[in-house]
């Protein structure tokens, strides 16, 4: 059995939010998770933010049953380029939309696997009781200079330009999409975030909080409280997932 709770907040320093989440149960035989983090200034990122968590979730919820992995593979690659490409027409019609973008990551969970589908910097995270591990990689200017060697992670972590994302949903006609499977047992945990979060938020204190005390509720309001109080200078966007054993 699959229990999730999740949570989204302004910050303490933006005027709106542009992330959006989605939690829902029953979609292709899993439970769906999305969290979109919306860029572009007001009205252009939230647009493209909800945008996308619309017809991604509308998408998904059309297939019937339970498909086998690779149909639901490519359904859900499937889904997050119809958004990509709604996005992308949205952002050239109008000159107040344009260059907008979202970052993605979609999450179907079942009680044996997690896929996950990714675009942007947003993350998910697997969690058991050896390890609390990064699924995605981070579109970003900052981690194409740590992989090529020009900065260590401590660098990238406080570097000017770390919100740099260098791959995004609905900038380009066409995007790929990075797809990343977990096999996961009772007991295990899935979060996802936006980079209010992951930004402000350190690995242990991540690792302490999901790890801890209290229901799944009490361990997301902790992990945004956290961020807030290190400065909440972004939206914050938390999904946590539990397999229950």
């Amino acid at each position: 059995m699959l229990k999730a709770a999740y949570k989204s907040d302004v910050g303490r320093v933006r005027a709106v939010n542009e992330d959006r989440v989605v939690v829902r149960d029953g979609v292709a035989g899993c439970t769906l998770a999305i969290v979109a983090d919306g860029m572009g200034g007001h009205q252009a990122g939230d647009t493209a933010s909800q945008i996308t968590i619309e017809l991604v979730e509308e998408a998904l919820s059309r297939i019937e049953g339970e498909p086998d992995e690779a149909e639901r593979e490519a359904r859900l690659v499937e889904a997050i380029r119809e958004a990509n490409a709604k996005v992308f027409e949205v952002a050239s019609g109008k000159e107040h939309y344009r260059g907008m973008g979202t970052t993605v990551t979609v999450a179907l969970a079942n009680e044996s696997r997690v896929l996950i589908g990714h675009i942007g910097d947003s993350r998910a995270y697997y969690i058991n009781h050896e390890q609390f591990a990064q699924i995605t990689e981070d579109h970003t200017l900052v981690n194409e200079l740590v992989k090529t060697g020009q900065l260590t992670p401590d660098e990238a972590a406080v570097h000017p330009r770390r919100n740099v994302i260098t791959r995004a949903l609905g900038t380009e006609a066409d995007v790929d999409v990075d797809l990343s499977y977990v096999q996961w047992k009772p007991g295990d945990m899935l979060l996802l975030c936006s980079d209010g979060l992951s930004n402000l938020v350190p690995e242990e204190e991540l690792t302490r909080t999901v790890r801890g005390e209290g229901t799944l509720g009490e361990k997301v309001d902790r992990l945004v409280e956290y961020a807030l109080n290190a400065g909440g200078d972004d939206n914050i966007t938390v999904v946590l997932i539990a397999n229950v054993p």
